[in-house]
């Protein structure tokens, strides 16, 4: 077989294994959004009905009978604050690592990959006791301090990365023009850095967003988030009806997920592929 051949197959074989993989990966999400548009004796039918009449019922109960939406405000608080503070922190901390080559440095980087080593559970048994004694269990303050702990030594060392990628004369270049160390961090550094700091913050917002362990245990009632409150949702004992309104409350912690990959997709492969250069 000619070379050229051979690369076409391969290349064929190839997109097949990639559309197989995608296929199968996207099997769980499909029916799962399936079965949210049907009433419980179509959704568990056997054999499963393709074409079933479709209904919005699920959603409408659990966002408005159910109060869903209070939920998806404490989510959207908790992950927004979340994103924001752990990306100022660790874009400055990443920087300053970027450009430091002492010892301390690295020690300093090898204590965030340990903290972040560690299993969430082990946090909580430091946090709780300390929490109750503050007052200040089951409020957003306290989900957002777990959370950027958590979140730090991996934006750290996902930016510092991407930091390293930059070469250090762009600074002095900015210094040399006038710039202070604050004005070039912002004006010139920052915006080169914005394919990185995209995909950092995009991480650290599934991070937050998908979190259950932490919010189960350090929310409850009227202050949980989407996750955690699925969990009322789920269980042998729950009802059918229950179950089916469990999947809608899925489907609807998904959606945003999926826009927000398509619509920073492009950031996203350029910040992974400029970061996997060097770090």
């Amino acid at each position: 077989m000619k070379p050229a051949n051979l690369n076409i197959v391969t290349h064929s074989i190839i997109n097949l294994g990639l559309w197989f993989w995608f296929l199968v990966a996207l099997l769980p999400f499909f029916w799962m959004f399936l079965i949210s548009l049907r009433v419980p004796v179509d959704a568990f039918s056997t054999p499963p009905k393709l074409f079933a009449p479709v209904t919005f019922e699920n959603f409408r109960y659990i966002w408005v009978e159910d109060g869903f939406w209070r939920y998806a405000l404490n989510t959207t608080i908790v992950t927004a604050v979340t994103v924001v503070v752990s990306l100022t922190m660790a874009c400055l901390a990443a920087y300053a690592l970027s450009r430091y080559r002492g010892s301390i440095g690295f020690w300093l980087l090898i204590a965030a990959m340990v903290f972040r080593a560690m299993p969430h559970v082990v946090l909580l048994t430091a946090y709780r006791p300390a929490f109750f004694e503050l007052g200040i269990w089951s409020r957003y303050e306290t989900l957002i301090i777990v959370l950027v702990a958590i979140n730090q030594p991996f934006a750290i060392w996902m930016l510092r990365a991407f930091f390293m990628n930059i070469p250090e004369e762009l600074d002095e270049a900015a210094l040399v023009d006038g710039c202070t160390r604050w004005q070039a961090f912002f004006r010139v550094i920052v915006p080169v850095m914005w394919p990185g700091i995209v995909t950092a913050g995009l991480f650290c917002f599934l991070l937050a967003y998908n979190d259950f362990l932490i919010s189960s245990q350090l929310m409850n009632g009227d202050m949980s988030t989407m996750t955690a409150a699925l969990g009322s949702y789920m269980g042998q004992n729950q009802s059918l009806a229950r179950l089916m309104h469990g999947i809608a409350g899925a489907v609807s912690i998904t959606i945003p997920i999926i826009i927000l990959v398509f619509v920073f997709q492009k950031q996203i492969v350029s910040g992974m592929t400029a970061g996997a250069v060097k770090g």
